[in-house]
């Protein structure tokens, strides 16, 4: 078993405290690895490292960085199996998603690293004569990235290739329960001498102590943060004492309104994609149906034909499984509280509703919920599990009334072969993502970003960049020595 350290100023180092945090394999609830739980002093150490190096990183031409950025993607390809079988391990993956997974945080960095040349500023009209006024794009600073656990090397990818790219050094705190991939990571940056020491920093341990502190640090000048609205709401407080800048991603509860006029074959099979990526433990993760009161049996007939032929297992033992554990035994109990909640208030099971049928780990089966109303917790609140109920509509006022009825605005999606319907659906439902007959996933080229609770900025495309950028103003007067 190993045990990892900490990654500060380009070098392994031990934490100031004395603790150890123990990472789980949720599919056989064993150890296989521990983390340092790091201290304020440790996170002073990242800061400082970070603060005075993105003086000299700040400097380097862009086009330096943009190859740098490249090469990481380029290392990770290189170590593609390992990094498929680590999150696999610590996070419950089945292989065609951790293996995308990989894959797409590679695309990442080589996308990123092609913005180097496209940062650009503006030259606007003065209303002096002789002066030009300039806007500049510059970088923040010292980016904290604070990553889940639900998608560790993506999300890794998404902070760490934004932050490098735009000239900014990083201090990263991987999640708790999945830091292994970050670590394999680490061992990249450390083996590339053209990185400098201080650019990029790891201290490892809990939400509440690393992160808080990372958040309320003067030095530390924007927070890039997925996670939940509660530790979304703690990061926003702590950065509040010194009005430092928050990125965040937070929960979802996404909608997906099924019309009487949708193909239901897509429907049901994009509404299972939607709902089990990732055994139900993403942000963007179909979390309620609203289907149109005169297709809801046989939509409800179909998603439960797709749930039957749902494969449950260790997903390293066995690549055809198609769901695999939740990441703990505190998400598996909340999950199953849920449902039982539900029921209880008379929501009927139609398949699922327990725990999965082997002896070890946090599985629970595929779900589907009918005879569940709006005001239910199972509606109301983010599942986070493989369970989607599912409800019906009688009027298209009606399904998109209640699809923004909450407190998020991530993703949700409508499924209709009437272009009339969909245009009044993305037209009127308030979320950052609306997808049209297709599963709730983002490209790299989109902006992946949320209203209300679920987060302010974004990630992703031409606009995620700009989050980790600020903004100069220059006033260029001149003389005019014309005669």
């Amino acid at each position: 078993m190993q045990q990892h350290k900490l990654y500060i100023n380009g070098e392994y180092t031990e934490s100031n405290g004395s603790e150890w945090i123990d990472i789980l394999n949720p599919a056989t609830e064993e150890v296989i690895s521990q983390i340092p739980k790091g201290t304020e002093d440790d996170v002073n150490r990242a800061v400082k490292a970070a603060f005075e190096a993105q003086k000299g990183w700040e400097l380097t031409p862009n086009i330096e960085r943009g190859k740098i950025v490249r090469k990481l993607g380029d290392r990770i390809e290189e170590n593609r199996a390992t990094f498929i079988d680590l999150l696999q391990e610590e996070q419950g993956k089945d292989y065609e998603l951790a293996s995308g997974e990989v894959d797409l945080a590679i695309d990442y960095f080589r996308y990123m690293s092609e913005w180097a040349r496209r940062i650009e500023g503006e030259i606007v009209p003065s209303d002096r004569k002789n002066e030009n006024i300039f806007i500049y794009k510059k970088p923040i600073g010292v980016v904290a990235g604070i990553v889940p656990w639900n998608f560790p090397v993506f999300i890794l990818a998404r902070k760490v290739a934004t932050a490098l790219v735009t000239g900014n050094t990083l201090v990263l705190k991987p999640s708790q329960q999945t830091p292994n991939t970050a670590m394999e990571f680490t061992k990249i940056v450390d083996s590339m001498d053209e990185i400098p020491k201080g650019v990029y920093n790891v201290v490892t341990g809990t939400g509440s102590e690393i992160g808080n502190t990372l958040a309320s640090h003067p030095n530390v000048h924007m927070i890039s943060m997925t996670g939940s609205v509660p530790a979304g709401t703690k990061v926003m407080e702590a950065a509040a004492q010194n009005i430092t800048k928050v990125n965040l991603e937070l929960g979802g509860k996404a909608p997906a309104i099924v019309t009487a006029n949708a193909d239901l074959d897509v429907a049901a099979e994009s509404i299972t994609t939607s709902r089990l990526a990732n055994n139900g433990q993403a942000c963007t993760n179909a979390e309620r149906v609203y289907v149109h009161e005169s297709v809801a049996d046989e939509l409800i007939a179909k998603l439960r034909h797709k749930f039957e032929s749902i494969t449950m297992g260790d997903p390293r033992e066995n690549k055809e499984a198609d769901v695999g554990p939740l990441v703990s035994k505190d998400r598996l109990e909340e999950v199953e509280s849920m449902v039982k909640e539900a029921v209880d208030a008379g929501a009927k099971v139609e398949i699922g509703g327990e725990r999965g049928d082997l002896d070890k780990g946090y599985f629970y089966k595929p779900t589907i919920l009918t005879n569940v109303n709006h005001e239910m917790k199972i509606i109301q609140e983010e599942i986070f599990g493989p369970v989607i109920p599912v409800t019906t509509f009688k009027t298209l006022d009606e399904a998109i009334e209640k699809g923004n009825d909450t407190d998020y605005g991530l993703s949700s999606s409508v499924y209709t072969e009437d272009m009339n319907e969909a245009m009044r659906v993305v037209n009127e439902l308030k979320f950052g993502e609306t997808f049209v007959n297709r599963e709730n996933f983002e490209a790299v080229q989109g902006y992946h970003a949320g209203m209300r609770k679920s987060g302010l900025g974004g990630a992703d495309g031409k606009h995620g960049m700009e989050d980790f950028l600020v903004t100069q103003v220059v006033y260029m007067q001149y003389k005019d020595d014309k005669k």
